[in-house]
């Protein structure tokens, strides 16, 4: 059996695949737009986020019988079309949720206590102590949209924290939350974190509406997906005031375009790193080696 490596991924994947006696090629290195040709001769591939498997390419494979997504999101593969001709597509949703929740924290964090501005100062010889007064997330409250498994790790960081939890998902309910209408999430929560996939209806779901509805001091994060914000909207409310902050790991375009986001003192940047620690790697490939053996061996 012969698999396709799209995305990088730890070098044991690799080599705990070829002592299963499974013959691997990693093309993560190559242009994209040259794996198109590369995948007739695979019956499996794998993918990170980078890799955009669609109709075009499901159509050049002849042998695939299995694509996996290194990762929790799919919307990176037309999964409908693939398992229309008969390609089971699978991903690893539990092996990051930790290390996105850990971005999140992270996110808030800096800019809640102006970490960035505080290094960038004093790499320039500055000492802004009385300008970088920050903001404690003890006892604030943390509105989650979305309850999977990033949405769950985050409430249990969150509330070690000290912080109030409420969560709105119209298709999850939890007892140990306080679930609510998007509409009061958004009006009564200090930090906000999105954790949904990007669909039809959930694109710019934050977008001039919903900003519009939460506090002048409030704060969005989104380490989820990009689109689910829209990023022009955000850049307008921030600049206008009508909230405090902003932190993104995932962009509309990645990597993304230079915007008036960027000039913002109050936004923090990652460039879509949420599941990039050696822990979360090692999980996510001995997923991918587990799938591989119980779907194909």
């Amino acid at each position: 059996m012969k698999v396709l490596i799209a995305d990088p991924v730890s070098s044991a994947v690799i080599k705990e695949l070829q002592n299963l006696g499974v013959e691997v090629d990693d093309l993560s290195s190559l242009p994209k737009e040259d794996l198109i040709a590369k995948v007739k001769d695979y019956e499996c591939m794998v993918v990170r986020s980078a890799t955009k498997v669609r109709k075009d390419m499901i159509d050049k494979m002849e042998k695939m019988k299995l694509i996996i997504r290194g990762g929790v999101g799919i919307d990176n593969i037309d999964v409908s079309y693939a398992e229309g001709k008969g390609i089971k597509v699978m991903n690893t949703p539990a092996a990051s949720s930790a290390s996105v929740a850990e971005l999140v924290i992270a996110h808030m964090f800096a800019l809640s206590r102006h970490i960035v501005k505080g290094t960038i100062g004093i790499k320039e010889g500055k000492w802004d102590k009385k300008q970088l007064k920050g903001t404690e997330l003890l006892n604030k409250t943390l509105g989650i949209i979305g309850i999977g498994r990033i949405g769950k790790e985050l409430i249990k960081r969150a509330k070690a924290l000290g912080m109030k939890v409420v969560a709105y998902d119209p298709y999850v309910s939890l007892e140990d939350v306080d679930m609510v209408e998007l509409d009061i999430l958004l009006k009564d929560s200090d930090y906000i974190s999105i954790h949904t996939p990007l669909t039809d209806e959930t694109k710019h779901l934050i977008g001039t509406d919903a900003l519009g509805k939460m506090k002048q001091d409030a704060i969005v994060v989104n380490c989820a997906r990009g689109g689910v914000v829209d990023e022009k909207a955000l850049l307008d409310a921030l600049k206008d005031g009508k909230i405090a902050g902003a932190s993104l790991d995932v962009y509309e375009v990645e990597p993304p375009e230079t915007s008036g986001l960027m000039e913002l003192p109050n936004v923090t940047f990652t460039p879509h790193i949420g599941a990039s620690t050696k822990e979360a790697q090692a999980r996510i490939g001995e997923e991918v080696v587990r799938i591989i053996k119980e779907e194909l061996l």
